[in-house]
């Protein structure tokens, strides 16, 4: 099987939207009418059912992590194939054609991306990262960028290679464009923290 077949086929997984169909399947629910418009799992959570917002975070994980899992450790592919092999399942959710080309945020496929690479290292820094952010940051955008800088980090100190370097300059790069409303906005804390900054400032 060549690379272009591969990066064609880790595109097209990449575009299922599986959190549109399941909403429908399931609820009978559209959830880009819903909540921010984004097809994505979270919308199924907050306005549908826990259980099908689960199975569909799965699906957009496991969509990523399968194709992109397959190229690097059953059949070996590296370098710039591989590259572009990792950011094709990110594409294809952020513009899925069964969609208009209009998608979702993706940031579920990128986490599947990151297991489907070093299974367990890269992807558990960026969702770390992530869960800090999104106690940290009132929006999601920038908790996203703080989890990307942690996931650098992490690739610097643990796996330096070309490779995961070159994927997470793609990754970043796409979600800074999917997050690109929230990060027009300077990043805002959460009244929390606030309050303890003030706390401490008095």
């Amino acid at each position: 099987m060549t690379w272009p077949v591969l990066i064609l086929i880790a595109f097209l997984c990449g575009s299922l939207p599986f959190s549109v169909w399941l909403g429908k399947l399931f609820m009978g629910l559209d959830v880009r009418h819903v909540g921010d418009g984004n097809p994505g799992a979270t919308n199924v959570f907050r306005y549908g059912s826990r259980v099908v917002g689960l199975l569909a975070l799965v699906l957009d994980i496991s969509k990523a992590a399968a194709p992109v899992g397959l190229a690097y450790h059953n059949l070996g592919v590296r370098g710039l194939p591989m590259v572009l092999i990792a950011i094709a399942p990110i594409l294809g959710h952020a513009f899925s054609p069964f969609l208009g080309f209009r998608g979702g945020k993706a940031l579920a496929t990128a986490l599947g991306v990151w297991i489907g690479l070093t299974i367990w290292k890269a992807s558990l820094a960026a969702l770390t990262g992530v869960l800090i952010g999104v106690a940290l940051f009132s929006s999601v955008g920038w908790a996203v960028m703080l989890a990307m800088g942690i996931t650098l980090m992490v690739i610097l100190l643990w796996m330096p290679g070309s490779l995961l370097l070159l994927v997470w300059a793609g990754v970043t790069l796409i979600l800074a464009w999917t997050h690109r409303a929230d990060l027009s906005r300077r990043p805002r804390l959460r009244p929390w923290l606030t309050k303890l900054f003030s706390r401490w400032g008095d």
